[in-house]
């Protein structure tokens, strides 16, 4: 712009100075200063319109209350989810390399929940135990600890880890849809962008929480391998043991959640299409925040996740609406959308798995916070850092970032109506009167001034079916910041490990 001022300044001048030397006389000095008063106003004038036409940016978006509002209502009722699943089927496009990917509600009853405030207060206690599954696999690994060491595979019967009561509903809300074995089976397993190992529930089951697919029978599948103590994919396990020659293998979350099995190959088929040996947990021996899951899809960046093991160097999903009965994809190796916006994929050298990103700061109203990038940068001792996960819902902020945009988001929306907190959320407006409200706009800027916006639906979540809805960001004492899922819906989300990059593709499910 400055560029621009320049060039017009200099139009004026050389203007002004044609004028008198065409005339080829003296100019009256009062004439000229006139002359030079009124270019200087009429400039004035154009810049100021330029800039004001330049600048001008949407502060607010519109949120549609009733449509949400009716969507708590509609995700209680089986029969609208039976009839919006069947119409989802016919609907979904889907690529080769690519599963069908359901949000949870769609799929597991909610008939136990009498309200949908229940649903809310049960999936914000998921939510937690995740976060702290993730802090403390991050934690464990900064302080240089050898889990083969410190944690070996016990027998089943050894294994104790207490699940919380009324926390049995299960973890993550996006299940895809994988085919397992020969002839191929069908199982809902969640994705995990946290995790690595990819595992399921198997036959004969010494402990095993209840899901909605029949349990998986390595006797029933031809292409159902073992994988023997030596075997490359045994000695990169992080928890291993060997028994009769056979690898076993343990995961545990940090949140009281395990799996202990055998370790084994199988062929995983896709839409269209399989992938043979691949390496995954059959696990005899289950506990925790699983329910409904025949197991989960680790998505994470180490040599066994599915990714790497299908030698896939990118993968993309769109997370719809987590109250609704439609699907998308999980799709890998596949090109992102043209409107695409691309952030820089960093890595922590202490925690190679995690998916961390180049998040510099936040936004409300157009109006960038006045937070320190440090706040969102991975320290020397691997602390810190801003990572994208699939299964935490309510993105977490440090303290520091998170007062900051709650108190600017609370002055521009100081018209609204506020109401108590609500579980984890300290910031909830009333919204029971309105069937619409303009709302603050709020995005995301990543490195090299990158900004991914975001729709109301992302920050405003609705708690109950009375129209009070909560800011949905929480506080961390934690270093870590984690974008989570309801921050994600409606957006694509590439991985792109090639280029190191990670992509936001908006409206793109």
């Amino acid at each position: 712009m400055s560029e621009d001022y320049h060039v017009t300044t200099q139009f004026f001048v050389h203007k002004n100075s044609s004028s008198h030397l065409s005339h080829n006389q003296k100019p009256d000095m009062i004439s000229s200063l006139v002359y030079l008063f009124l270019s200087l106003l009429s400039y004035s004038h154009s810049t100021t319109a330029i800039a004001s036409t330049t600048t001008t940016t949407t502060t607010t978006s519109t949120l549609d209350v009733a449509s949400s509002v009716q969507k708590t209502l509609d995700i209680l009722n089986p029969s609208f989810l039976r009839k919006q699943s069947e119409k989802t089927k016919t609907e979904t496009k889907t690529t080769s390399l690519s599963f069908t990917l359901h949000p949870r509600s769609s799929i597991h009853h909610n008939q136990h929940y009498h309200d949908y405030e229940s649903l809310t207060l049960a999936r914000l206690a998921r939510d937690s135990h995740r976060v702290t599954s993730l802090i403390t696999k991050l934690n464990f690994a900064i302080s240089g600890a050898n889990k083969s060491e410190t944690n070996p595979v016990y027998k089943p019967d050894y294994l104790t880890t207490p699940v919380t009561s009324g926390l049995s509903q299960g973890s993550g809300e996006y299940f895809a849809r994988v085919g397992l074995g020969t002839p191929a089976q069908s199982y809902y397993m969640i994705i995990d962008t946290g995790s690595d190992l990819t595992w399921l529930q198997c036959k004969p089951c010494s402990n095993c929480y209840q899901q909605t697919d029949p349990i998986y029978d390595p006797s029933g599948s031809s292409s159902y391998n073992v994988l023997p103590c030596t075997s490359k994919q045994c000695e990169s396990l992080d928890m291993s043991a060997c028994e009769s020659n056979t690898c076993l293998y343990q995961v545990s979350y940090g949140d009281g959640s395990f799996t202990v099995g055998d370790f084994v190959t199988e062929t995983v088929s896709f839409n269209s299409g399989s992938v043979p040996s691949v390496a995954v947990g059959c696990g005899h021996d289950n506990e925790g925040l699983f329910a409904a899951a025949a197991g989960l899809l680790g998505l994470g960046r180490h040599p066994l996740s599915f990714p790497s093991q299908i030698k896939s160097t990118s993968f993309s999903y769109c997370l719809v609406d987590r109250d609704s009965a439609n699907a998308s994809t999980l799709d890998f190796n596949s090109v992102p959308p043209a409107n695409s916006i691309t952030v820089p994929l960093l890595q922590n050298p202490k925690m190679k798995s995690f998916y961390y990103v180049g998040l510099t700061g936040i936004s409300v109203g157009g109006r960038p916070l006045p937070i320190p990038p440090s706040i969102f940068a991975i320290d020397g001792s691997g602390k810190g850092g801003a990572v994208v996960d699939s299964g935490t819902a309510v993105t977490r902020l440090h303290t520091q970032a998170y007062n900051s945009l709650r108190d600017e988001f609370t002055q521009q929306a100081r018209s609204l109506k506020r109401t108590n907190g609500y579980g984890l959320f300290d910031t909830c407006f009333d919204f029971s009167a309105m069937t619409s409200v303009k709302v603050p706009n709020v995005a995301f800027i990543f490195a090299g001034g990158k900004t991914v916006s975001l729709r109301p639906e992302n920050y405003l979540i609705k708690v109950d079916s009375s129209g009070k809805f909560c800011l949905a960001f929480a506080p961390t004492a934690d270093a870590l910041s984690i974008i989570g899922s309801i921050q994600q819906q409606g957006t694509r989300v590439g991985y792109d490990m090639g280029n190191s990059v990670v992509s936001f593709s908006p409206n793109d499910c």
